[in-house]
């Protein structure tokens, strides 16, 4: 393959841009800024094909880092943090080519000569001198027609992986939805078998390496308590006391911006020392003649409960909270707690393989995600 060797400013006009990324009034040309998206601009400076290139650093904070660079085709605004290298001729440089090119080796061309304390930059004039390999015209159409198929395949298999994600989410609110139509005539209210319910506790102790743990909203996701990075705090015996938590007991989230999480029940299995929590969080005490903590946890994530919690929860300042007279009268059947457990058995079951086929598409999405920079740097090693 006949390749030839070009600097940039060779082959290129390099325009810095011009509009303020947050002061260009919106209009009908597309502003492209140093963000994976695009904004809006009442008027256009180029025209492309054109690779826009930062010339700041996409992490500061001293850093040299350089997350992408960007390929507008017709007219646009740049912001003035970028600049636009638009091909002299289109015969010799194919626009689409440069802009994979570019975006595949950036990290070796061009954060090298990105220099600085504070604010982390590149020249102009450092771009203009980079050294790039271009082939022929017709090979370098054909790598990018190669490219955008196999990219186009890659975006399809993502779209799929993602059906198959929401399917999967389906699987667990049917269960739980079909054991709340099962039960209807047994309907009741939490409350009923409701031993406490308490709010955690508002002082926001120092960390400190020892202590009482003082689980956060943050220690509390996934229908799980995480306690991989725990926060501990100087409490008094009596916070100790009031706010601890046994095993069996479950905690809501009180507050929060998401309103799939605010009032999910999460079931506390016990640890080896005292855990507390905090006052985002609400510690749920149930009458064990009554209910099985972990039916009612699983009962929380059902589609009716969940239309319940949006339909009384509070939003203030873009917040959603839920508090105790709301978990006291969330609707919930109460069969025997003998059927309860075998609800629990059941729906334990069906969450085990939902999980394996999560992991699975955990393990698809991360070969997905490689696969299109290993298909790029073939390309541009001429593999491809």
């Amino acid at each position: 393959m006949s390749h030839r060797r070009f600097k940039i400013g060779e082959i290129c006009q390099l325009v810095r841009g011009t509009s303020p990324t947050l002061k260009t009034p919106p209009g009908p040309y597309p502003l492209v800024v140093t963000a994976e998206f695009r904004r809006t601009a009442d008027s256009w400076q180029l025209e492309g094909p054109a690779v826009c290139v930062p010339l700041i650093s996409s992490t500061g904070h001293g850093d040299a880092a350089l997350h992408r660079v960007h390929y507008q085709d017709g007219k646009f605004a740049l912001a003035n943090l970028l600049v636009a290298l638009l091909p002299n001729d289109p015969e010799v440089c194919y626009g689409k080519y440069l802009y994979h090119l570019l975006m595949t080796r950036k990290n070796e061309l061009f954060v090298p000569l990105m220099l600085g304390t504070a604010n982390v930059s590149l020249k102009e004039r450092d771009i203009a001198e980079v050294e790039i390999s271009l082939p022929l015209l017709a090979e370098q159409r054909r790598i990018v027609a190669r490219i955008e198929e196999l990219s186009a395949q890659i975006h399809d298999a993502c779209a799929l992986r993602q059906q198959t994600s929401e399917a999967t989410d389906a699987i667990v609110s049917a269960g739980t939805r079909l054991v709340f139509e099962r039960y209807t005539h047994q309907l009741g209210k939490l409350g009923e078998g409701l031993l406490s319910c308490r709010n955690g506790i508002s002082r926001r102790p120092a960390g400190q390496e020892e202590g009482p743990i003082v689980l956060r909203l943050a220690d509390v996701s996934d229908g799980e308590i995480s306690l991989r990075a725990p926060r501990r705090g100087a409490l008094t015996n009596s916070e100790v006391e009031n706010y601890s938590l046994d095993p069996g007991d479950l905690l809501a989230v009180r507050v929060n911006g998401s309103r799939s999480i605010v009032g999910r029940f999460i079931q506390f299995n016990g640890e080896h020392e005292p855990v507390c929590y905090n006052d985002h969080l609400i510690r749920i005490r149930l009458d064990p003649s009554r209910f099985v903590p972990a039916y009612v946890a699983r009962m929380s994530s059902s589609p009716q409960v969940r239309m319940y919690v949006e339909s009384v929860a509070i939003t203030t300042a873009g917040q959603l909270t839920v508090n105790q007279g709301m978990i006291s009268n969330m609707p919930v059947p109460i069969p025997s707690l003998h059927e309860q457990r075998r609800i629990v058995a059941e729906l334990d079951a069906l969450h085990a393989e939902v999980d394996t086929l999560k992991r699975h598409q955990r393990e698809t999405a991360a070969e997905l995600d490689a696969l299109l920079p290993a298909i790029l740097d073939r390309a541009f090693r001429g593999e491809l």
